[in-house]
């Protein structure tokens, strides 16, 4: 009997057999045994601390306070802003500002920094400008996000921002939007998403 176009849709990602190869593959990966032609190997050190430690704290407070805590260096930042290179510069009521310089590290295979790192810069400055009006045990997460990608990152783009604005706050659901821009203020991207508030447990 013929495997159907339904069954081939449905048994593609499904062999555990397939991921375990391919993890490994990628694990045993360096510079010393890559293939000459690669060229030399570039790396990255990323440090980070307890991040559920940190949340733990940041329960306690107010979130601007917890925000800008973080800024203060009086908290560790969180562990994703450490992989990707990115820092929070700024906050308000309603509003968050991140910066970073984007490098190799997120180049994607066409050869530009790849729209997830763009992404993950609009959902952070939406999810802490919602952030900065919670008050202490009252925590958020995303609900949807909506991106519109208009200019191309390069690792010579240099910093790009990335800041976030309440449009329509809420106990359930607050909405926001959030724009990335280089440093000549170029648009580079755009944001709506709204993010569900969740109370102390």
């Amino acid at each position: 009997m013929s495997t159907t176009e339904s069954e081939q849709a449905i048994a593609f990602g499904e062999d555990p057999a397939v991921v375990e190869r391919g993890l490994a593959q990628q694990h045993a990966l360096t510079g010393a045994n890559a293939p000459e032609a690669w060229g030399d190997a570039r790396a990255k050190t990323v440090e980070w601390w307890d991040p559920i430690a940190n949340a733990k704290k940041g329960a306690e407070l107010a979130g601007i306070d917890y925000l800008r805590a973080m800024m203060a260096g009086e908290l560790p930042p969180p562990p994703i802003s450490r992989l990707f290179g990115f820092s929070l510069v700024e906050v308000a009521d309603g509003l968050a500002h991140f910066a970073g310089v984007p490098d190799e590290s997120a180049y994607n295979p066409i050869g530009i920094v790849h729209g997830g790192t763009v992404c993950t810069l609009l959902d952070s400055a939406i999810g802490c400008a919602v952030q900065t009006q919670l008050p202490a045990g009252v925590g958020y997460t995303s609900i949807d996000l909506t991106v519109s990608y208009l200019r191309p990152v390069h690792a010579t783009t240099g910093a790009i921002s990335a800041i976030g604005t309440v449009t329509k706050p809420g106990r359930r659901v607050a909405f926001a939007e959030a724009k990335v821009v280089d440093s000549a203020g170029k648009l580079i991207a755009t944001a709506t998403g709204s993010c569900l508030i969740m109370g102390p447990a």
